[in-house]
């Protein structure tokens, strides 16, 4: 059976993955890898757009 998901829009710049680890190639003493983990800018980490916020201007 199919799960519904919310009807947002998906970030453009990160296609809906917003947070990725990125491993630098050294090891910690204990062997494991060393990641840093990067969030994407244009939505913050949460994987969608934002929606535009209107001003209005004049009259």
């Amino acid at each position: 059976m199919p799960q519904h998901a919310p009807n947002l829009p998906v970030c453009r710049d990160c296609d809906g993955f917003p947070v990725v680890a990125i491993t630098t190639g050294t090891r910690h003493t204990d062997g494991s890898r060393v990641l840093l983990r990067v969030v994407c800018r244009a939505c913050q980490g949460s994987g969608h757009n934002r929606p535009a916020v209107f001003a209005r201007a004049g009259r």
